[in-house]
């Protein structure tokens, strides 16, 4: 359980949901945000839990095969390839956000220590932490590059020692790790001068905020925060026993992911709103306006190093996972040995994603899709195309395909006995795609 709800929360959780929360108004979206989670996000993860569990085996093969003594068409296997490409895309920039954490928590230790970075033990402007992202971030190729690598290394060992022996012992202690460090920081902001401003406005819904791009970007949070459409709840299903009871794990993973999503927010908002600081910056609410609000508190660079050593954590449960999608196809489809499996994709991945992304704002910056550079690019294509795709290619997979299979799939053979399950069904087979299909729609438009 620790497995499949680390592989939930990374920097979805972490950094995504804050900016949406202060982009959209406080206490509306997060309201919004746990009902879709119930509503759509565990359902959701039944079903790729259905698919990997009934195939035991990578997120491609699980779409071949026979289902009531009748061959699968081999159509169905594109569902399986946009999960890849859709993994290989978020890995492209995601681990190069990995960097960025590092490059942080490098120059914050630094300035512990006492050897220049960035210094955070008294008040700083907004212009000087704009400054250092440019210095450091977008225009710093070289160490960046070097930062991202060294998070790459970092999964490559834990994958190395498999699923069992690298992937969850790693999550069994991560995941503990990340929760403890949560709570002494949301215990920590709550007791800041002006910290029930940002309480208030986190947990006070405005419902004049509730309007269609809300309820969508809820939607596309609840799938990105999930992992959903990149084949990770099918891999790691695969690795299921017969017993387990699938309904209780995805209620549970739901649950946490929630409630570290939730805890997030808790541990931003009241640290913002006492340094006088918007909530509504966007994407670079983690890095260029909370830097101020540590700034503002008394050790300031020691709670700083906590927060984005949390970042990394939360990331690494997360990349661990999407890397093993991968992997996973290349060993059990193409028969490659594992340490070749790792080794072809980690590295394919760093120069045909994560160098392009590191340089897409330096020395490739002109070079732009669709009016985006290549780090938007990867971010689109994969979040707003691919996994949506995938994720509504798995519904109607179960729902259409494998129909009685899934059925018995979820309730052990008929042996759980669950009124969930019989409502389960149909909402996946009709409702469920609409859903996925208005997500798409909206993600192009």
């Amino acid at each position: 359980m620790l497995t499949v709800a680390g592989a939930t929360i990374g920097f979805g959780a972490t950094w995504r949901f804050p900016y949406l929360v202060g982009e959209n108004g406080g206490g509306a979206y997060v309201l919004v945000f746990i009902i879709v989670m119930a509503l759509a996000g565990v359902p959701i993860i039944l079903v790729e839990n259905v698919i990997g569990r009934h195939a035991h085996s990578d997120s491609v093969t699980a779409f071949t095969g026979k289902v009531n003594g009748k061959p699968i068409p081999k159509f169905w296997k594109i569902i399986g390839y946009s999960g890849l490409i859709g993994s290989f895309g978020i890995l492209a920039y995601y681990m190069v956000i990995g960097g960025w954490v590092i490059a942080y928590i490098v120059n914050v230790f630094m300035a512990m220590i006492g050897l220049g970075g960035l210094d955070l033990s008294a008040p700083i402007t907004k212009e000087v932490t704009e400054a250092f992202y440019a210095d450091h971030i977008e225009n710093a190729p070289w160490s960046i590059t070097f930062y991202t690598f060294l998070f790459v290394i970092i999964n490559y060992l834990i994958l190395r020692k498999g699923v069992i022996q690298g992937i969850e012992r790693a999550v069994k202690y991560l995941m503990p790790l990340l929760f403890i460090c949560l709570i002494v920081m949301v215990i920590r902001n709550l007791t800041l001068e002006g910290a029930s401003k940002g309480v208030s406005f986190y947990l006070t819904p405005d419902f004049s905020k509730l309007t269609p791009k809300l309820f969508l970007d809820v939607l596309g949070q609840v799938f990105f925060a999930l992992s959903l459409g990149f084949g990770v709840m099918i891999t790691l299903s695969s690795h299921l026993s017969a017993k387990e009871d699938m309904v209780k794990t995805a209620v549970i993973t739901g649950i946490i992911n929630t409630l570290i999503a939730v805890l997030a927010g808790f541990m931003i908002f009241p640290s913002l709103f006492s340094a006088g600081l918007s909530p509504d910056s966007g994407p670079s609410l983690v890095f260029k306006t909370l830097p101020i609000a540590f700034s503002e508190l008394g050790g300031g660079n020691f709670f700083a190093c906590v927060f984005f050593v949390l970042l990394i954590v939360a990331a690494l449960t997360t990349s661990l996972t999407i890397y093993q999608v991968i992997i996973s196809v290349l060993y059990e489809r193409f028969k490659i040995r594992v340490a070749g499996a790792i080794n072809l994709t980690l590295l394919g991945v760093f120069i045909l994603g994560n160098i392009p992304c590191v340089l897409s704002s330096g020395p490739l910056k002109d070079i732009t899709i669709a009016g985006r550079s290549i780090f938007d690019t990867f971010d689109f294509v994969s979040g707003n195309v691919f996994f949506v795709l995938t994720a509504l290619g798995c519904t109607l997979f179960a729902g259409w395909v494998l129909k009685e299979e899934a059925l018995k799939e979820i309730s052990n053979q008929g042996t759980l006995k669950n009124r969930f399950v019989k409502l389960w069904y149909p909402y996946v087979r009709y409702v469920i795609p609409v859903i996925i299909a208005a997500i798409f729609i909206y993600g192009l438009a």
